[in-house]
């Protein structure tokens, strides 16, 4: 038997490789892609599995495909779980099983593999997009099936001779990518426990940012961003500086209440400078460019789309309607859009685009006001005349 496992370099995966081993004498080939979880040497990873008993691994820099097929529809649909989790990790799963299916497909594996446990989310997002890809591949998830605490995996690992970089004093699971970082257990189990700031590692806390306000300015094309403070630059790089330039003025901070896929509320604290301020900045352009009538159907679009992300629903053909409508009205979606941060806020300072709907000599009152007052007493007798007879009928 042969098994693609998407292998990080922690100590669940690290576990896992010889634990597949054993269980179920299989080859184990592994994956590991670059999706902007910080200064990981791929390299050094691949050689890791190696050591461990893998007979083959894959290193791939996905962090382009990662925005552009990812990160970028996700801007497009204001996606917020919840209203408030910008679906940071929820979005990087189906990129790592559509790969750990084309490397099972390509090495003639038998099942894939993943470390999710068996009551998070992201089991579900691998399983569902699995199947949806190739549903002859059987699915392999060691912690489901395994009965081994954090600590026992510390243990079996120093048992077989894994080297791991996890220690029993490590409080807490983190995950990181480039649209957003993830942060729970530990002290944050208990809700009424503020986060100290060892939790976070992106973001400087809001009372010690700068005292002196930063603006920039994003310039969007059909809803993508494309330039940050008039220089154009690709998705990567500019999400990259935002999350730098944010986190220095504590922005994009998130403690959260969660409902998670499989019927359990979890406490996650979450830090995404970058979305914050794109979101930010998209939403409001798309006040701008869009009708009311747009605007406000788009929000429960959005907010399915944002919860089928989160569901692990991305290959679902629903899925791809909603892309196609939100794709439409990305049309007009061009535009600059001023953020001004300051001390954790990311507030919107000024827009302006060429397919802007408003028209100032209407919304003005001074004396160069279009407006026809006089027509507004005939409308609202008009929208009024139900609300009128429902009233008569008291």
């Amino acid at each position: 038997m042969k098994i693609v496992l998407a292998y990080s370099g922690g100590l669940d995966t690290s576990v896992a490789i010889k634990w597949l081993k054993e269980k179920y004498n299989s080859e184990v080939v592994t994956l590991t892609l670059e999706v902007g979880q910080g200064e990981k040497d791929l390299k050094a990873i691949e050689e890791k599995a190696k050591k461990i008993g893998a007979v083959k691994t894959y290193s791939i820099d996905a962090r382009e495909e990662f925005v552009e097929d990812y990160v970028f529809p996700a801007i497009k649909a204001n996606a917020l779980y919840e209203g408030k989790y910008p679906v940071s990790t929820a979005i990087a799963r189906p990129l790592i099983a559509k790969w750990m299916v084309a490397i099972a497909e390509k090495e003639g594996a038998d099942a894939v593999a993943h470390g999710s446990t068996g009551k998070g989310n992201d089991q579900v997002r691998f399983d569902v997009s699995v199947m949806a890809l190739n549903p002859l591949l059987k699915i392999v998830a060691p912690m489901r099936e395994w009965k081994l605490t954090r600590d026992d995996s510390i243990e079996y690992a120093k048992k077989h001779g894994i080297p791991v970089p996890a220690t029993k004093k490590s409080p807490y699971s983190t995950d990181e990518n480039l649209w957003g970082r993830s942060c729970e257990a530990g002290i944050l189990e208990n809700p009424m426990n503020e986060p100290k700031e060892e939790a976070y590692g992106w973001t400087t806390a809001p009372e010690a940012a700068p005292d002196k306000a930063q603006y920039v300015t994003i310039d969007f094309e059909k809803g993508v961003p494309v330039k940050l403070d008039g220089k154009k630059m690709g998705g990567v790089e500019l999400i990259t500086r935002l999350n730098k330039i944010g986190g220095t003025h504590g922005i994009g901070r998130i403690d959260m209440i969660e409902d998670r896929l499989v019927g359990i509320k979890s406490r996650e604290v979450y830090e995404c400078p970058a979305a914050d301020i794109l979101l930010t900045a998209h939403k409001e352009l798309e006040r701008l460019v869009l009708t009311r009538e747009e605007n406000l159907f788009k929000e429960m679009i959005d907010a399915k789309w944002a919860q089928m992300a989160y569901f692990g629903l991305w290959y679902e053909p629903l899925k791809k309607d909603l892309d196609a409508f939100i794709e439409k009205t990305q049309e007009v979606v061009t535009g600059t859009v001023k953020i001004k941060l300051y001390k954790g806020k990311a507030a919107v300072a000024g827009r302006s685009s060429p397919k802007s709907l408003y028209d100032e000599g209407l919304a003005t009152y001074n004396k160069s006001d279009k407006f026809d007052h006089r027509q507004a007493e005939g409308f609202i007798k008009i929208w009024g005349l139900p609300s009128m007879i429902a009233g008569k009928r008291k």
